[in-house]
């Protein structure tokens, strides 16, 4: 099994984006976000598995970014579209 890891910033919180080889070419997506929470009810930490997982390298990468921005973005009640 192989696995890749990224990890970019937004909006203050760091965002780790862990890729677990699932065949070839194909890989599970898994995020981990880590920065101020400000929210009593906020995940902290979590690592969380993106749903409709396997993808291709390049949308593993792009589907756990937009996940875990997602998230920042409900954790700081972010409304911007």
């Amino acid at each position: 099994e192989m696995s890749m890891q990224r990890t970019t910033e937004y909006r203050g919180f760091a965002i780790r984006i862990d890729l677990l080889n699932t065949s070839e070419g194909m890989f599970d997506t898994w995020f981990q976000i880590k920065g101020p929470i400000r929210t009593r009810d906020a995940v902290y930490g979590a690592r969380l598995k993106v749903l409709g997982s396997p993808f291709s390298r390049r949308w593993a990468h792009l589907v756990g970014e937009l996940a875990a921005r997602a998230s920042i973005d409900q954790i700081l009640d972010v409304d911007e579209y």
